[in-house]
């Protein structure tokens, strides 16, 4: 790549005497952005994430994009290429969620309701992450690749996470601090610092979003519970008119 972009997908600067790119820095700040907006539950955070993906993709293969750190984290870059396909199967279904609740009258519908995974989902999320972190283990380690058992939880665990945050499942914001917890010190051992820092707030930030999740839904189940309790008996119905038991409203 030569001229101007070749400068810009170049660019670094230099910290306590390390080179950092910014597009590291960058595509970091977009994957924060993704995560508040998921927080939000709104829409715009799947797009948002991808643009983040894409830049980092080309900062986690250090030796073929010849970043400062020559070191290839194949699952951290792995990573970014799932995120997008998971991504858009995300951002599809929180449209499809906020369209139906805009016809039903509500304005200002959430993308996504919060709910528990359930039996049958941590079924599927312990499974997965077991044999995916055993499976992704062995093929990182043939490909050289830096760390490849902590590698593999990351790229295992941040796809869970991400399908989670797309079903709408509560216990995503967990699955994102076991894979913090994992993230920082093999970011730091192998000198993306700025991903590293970003782990480290991610961790704060998950564990507000859990909670703020963890509300929501017990908000929704509160007044679930508030609206199917009449506050009176039932009222008897006009001469002649057609009885609304068994109707949705009634329900």
């Amino acid at each position: 790549m030569t001229g101007p972009l070749a400068w810009l997908f170049d660019a670094s600067l230099t910290i306590a005497g390390h080179e950092i790119l910014w597009r590291e820095i960058v595509g970091n700040v977009f994957g924060l952005a993704s995560a508040l907006g998921g927080l939000r539950r709104r829409v715009w955070a799947w797009p948002v994430g991808i643009v983040g993906n894409v830049l980092l993709f080309t900062v986690f293969l250090g030796a073929v994009f010849d970043t400062p750190q020559h070191r290839d984290l194949y699952g951290q870059a792995g990573r970014q290429v799932f995120f997008v396909v998971v991504s858009v199967y995300g951002w599809m279904r929180w449209r499809q969620t906020r369209r139906a609740g805009r016809e039903a009258g509500i304005a200002d519908a959430p993308a996504v309701q919060p709910r528990w995974a359930g039996r049958s989902g941590w079924v599927l999320i312990a499974t997965t992450a077991v044999v995916g972190t055993v499976g992704f283990a062995w093929v990182f380690d043939r490909l050289g690749s830096w760390g490849p058992w902590a590698d593999a939880w990351i790229f295992t665990g941040s796809l869970l996470a991400t399908y989670g945050m797309a079903r709408g499942w509560i216990e995503f914001w967990l699955i994102w601090i076991a894979v913090d917890v994992v993230g920082v010190p093999l970011l730091l051992s192998a000198g993306y610092y700025p991903s590293a820092v970003l782990y480290l707030v991610y961790a704060a930030f998950v564990a507000y979003g859990f909670v703020t999740w963890w509300r929501l839904r017990a908000a929704e189940v509160a007044a679930a519970g508030t609206a199917s309790v009449p506050a009176t008996g039932p009222r008897p119905s006009p001469v002649g008119a057609p009885s609304s038991l068994g109707r949705r409203e009634d329900v």
